[in-house]
């Protein structure tokens, strides 16, 4: 979930209480509101890969539109549940890998090196189901103005969108 998201839903929260709040004090309004503020930003935080998967994700780049992450998963290691942004995964080592989603829905992937994948946005958990290390790096696009640059729907594919993808990614890094 990204801070826009977050954001959006506590105000979406906040003037569904604001009518029902029976205590009119505004001391007792603002603790409601700081509350509702920290616990939307802990959840919007706490899915971000890098921060909820350390050992799995090291942040290499960010900015405003992308974030540039260095993926490694050890033989047979196993991710818990995060979420990334809509992006692209180049492959760097070969992999054979297991996507759960939130709902349990597995999808196994024959990762090759030099390959590169779009990935909508998506709750997850990985396993590298391999006897070798899994690398790769993922470009998160953060902000849609980098995907609509490139001419991009909200769920690219084939190799042509994705190399537009990878290289309006790449510009959004050199700004």
């Amino acid at each position: 979930m990204s801070y826009w998201t977050a954001a959006k839903s506590v105000m979406e929260v906040l003037r569904a209480i604001a009518g029902t709040v029976q205590e009119k004090t505004m001391v007792s309004k603002f603790c409601l509101i700081g509350l509702l503020v920290g616990v939307a930003l802990q959840v919007a935080v706490a899915q971000d890969p890098t921060k909820v998967e350390s050992a799995h994700y090291k942040l290499a780049f960010e900015n405003d539109s992308v974030q540039v992450v260095n993926v490694h998963y050890g033989p047979h290691e196993k991710s818990s549940l995060h979420a990334h942004p809509g992006g692209v995964v180049v492959v760097l080592t070969a992999g054979h890998l297991r996507f759960t989603d939130e709902h349990g829905k597995t999808q196994e992937v024959f990762a090759k090196p030099g390959e590169a994948r779009w990935f909508p946005p998506f709750k997850h958990q990985v396993e590298n189901l391999g006897d070798t290390a899994y690398n790769a790096v993922y470009i998160g696009i953060k902000n849609r103005h980098v995907q609509d640059r490139a001419g991009l729907g909200a769920a690219p594919a084939g190799d042509e969108q994705t190399s537009k993808l990878v290289a309006a990614a790449i510009l959004a890094v050199k700004r």
